[in-house]
């Protein structure tokens, strides 16, 4: 499927669960398995149809925006960073969940840290060797289970999700931790990415099921 087709049958899909009254629940579920979700065992590949193949010595992760210290990490660079590993549960907003993902990285708090952004600095938004974006609330990104990862399972992330480095928000649904990252830019306004535009939800909150906006 293209691109442009792919994005086209996602758009269809959330307008289709909007028009039978899919909204976002006013209280929390407390259980594990986020409500509407289905637990898998496999990890099924969704993108944007496109799946750039970035070598590790041409990769380069861009942190500005309202920060005193901007910087561009080479492979390196990135790796010279300390490392974390961090097991968490992965929801889909296409109603899968998969449990105990193990990714190893460097943890968001480390990249806040090196960048020192400014105090007007309250949203972060990312984007991608493949033209993808999102944008998420900053106090969401410093949670101690973020990381821009770069391997899973203790081999390295696989270009088909999102290699050589992808973001990792796990108290979101997935479409917030974008793939192939290439930009972490900090913001003091909101600014929409590709799917938030499209009609998806911009909290994302997988246990009110607050899938679409």
């Amino acid at each position: 499927m293209s691109k442009e087709r792919y994005i086209e049958a996602k758009q269809k899909w959330a307008e289709k669960q909007k028009a039978r009254g899919v909204t976002a629940r006013a209280e929390p579920s407390g259980d594990r398995l986020p409500p509407g979700q289905k637990l898998t065992t496999g990890f099924p590949v969704l993108d944007l149809g496109v799946q750039p193949d970035i070598p590790p010595e041409q990769w380069s992760l861009k942190l500005d925006g309202l920060v005193a210290q901007p910087t561009s990490l080479s492979w390196g660079q990135f790796h010279a960073l300390p490392q974390v590993d961090d097991v968490s549960d992965f929801h889909c907003v296409t109603t899968w969940s998969k449990y105990d993902c193990r990714w190893g990285g460097v943890a968001f708090t480390t990249l806040y840290e090196l960048v020192q952004p400014a105090p007007e600095a309250q949203f972060v938004y990312f984007t991608s060797f493949d033209g993808y974006s999102t944008n998420v609330p900053l106090t969401a990104c410093l949670d101690d289970d973020v990381l821009v990862a770069t391997s899973f399972d203790g081999a390295p992330v696989s270009r088909e999700h999102g290699g050589p480095a992808r973001v990792i928000i796990p108290k979101l649904y997935a479409w917030k931790g974008a793939k192939f990252v290439s930009g972490i830019t900090f913001l003091a306004e909101d600014k929409l990415g590709f799917w938030e535009v499209r009609g998806y939800s911009n909290t994302a909150d997988p246990w009110t099921e607050d899938r679409y906006a």
